[in-house]
């Protein structure tokens, strides 16, 4: 199974998605750290387009045709990135389970966003006002919301757990 994480930084995706990896024993892809390793290399620049995106959904297909789950990190802001993830499930012949996180409370939210450190060296996080300028497209497949303003990362993983056999609706 992809397990598809999406939401705009800060409203604890990475803390539910790595959660949700360790208690699967799942695959983890996390595409701030393939962007990072990418900018790293000293070859992409600072704008590297959709590089990391297009290197996770390979390394998720090869661990889906191994018949392992991946739990895959990202913003996942646009159609364009929610659909490649969708045809990465459908050419491994596996379900995918898509999540969209946010934190309905604006001041939880930002809060989180201006206390937060970076876990990756050399990766410069957003502000308040990039997270309030990025284009988050609404999403239009099934999926499933967490709102972390109203649930704690245990009982988002749990509901989660339960729901990977049901159809998706808001927690």
């Amino acid at each position: 199974m992809l397990i598809a994480f999406g939401g705009l930084p800060g409203t604890g995706k990475t803390t539910i998605a790595q959660a949700l990896a360790r208690k699967l024993a799942a695959v983890y892809l996390r595409i701030d750290t393939l962007e990072q390793a990418l900018i790293a290399s000293g070859d992409a620049g600072a704008d590297i387009g959709p590089a990391g995106y297009l290197a996770a959904y390979a390394v998720a297909a090869d661990n889906l045709r191994l018949g392992l789950t991946v739990v895959a990190d990202s913003v996942n802001s646009l159609h364009i990135t929610r659909s490649a993830w969708r045809n990465v499930a459908l050419e491994a012949d596996v379900p995918i389970f898509e999540i969209e996180v946010i934190c309905s409370d604006a001041a939880t939210h930002r809060q989180r966003v201006e206390g937060r450190n970076a876990d990756i060296p050399g990766h410069k996080l957003p502000t308040w006002k990039n997270v309030l300028e990025r284009q988050y497209d609404p999403w239009e497949s099934e999926h499933l919301v967490v709102d972390t303003a109203n649930v704690s990362i245990e009982q988002a993983v749990e509901t989660i757990v339960s729901r990977l056999s049901t159809p998706p609706q808001k927690i």
